[in-house]
């Protein structure tokens, strides 16, 4: 007998906007996305999540907050 498992994970984008400041690595502006993830295992939604996810619009690197 074998079992298989599909697990599968989409991401949608939710909302752009501009974020202050500007790229530590070449100057560009930086843009704030609203991404929601959903994970899914066989078909079926289990976990959703919204994160925000900054990217840098010259150079397009994602920039991670450092508190």
């Amino acid at each position: 007998m074998c079992l298989v498992f599909v697990c599968d994970e989409d991401e949608r984008i939710v909302g752009q906007q501009q974020a202050p400041g500007s790229c530590p690595y070449c100057g560009g502006l930086i843009k704030a996305m609203d991404v929601e993830s959903q994970w899914r295992l066989c078909f079926l939604p289990l976990y959703y999540k919204t994160k925000r996810k900054y990217f840098c619009t010259l150079c397009t690197r994602r920039l991670i907050l450092q508190y």
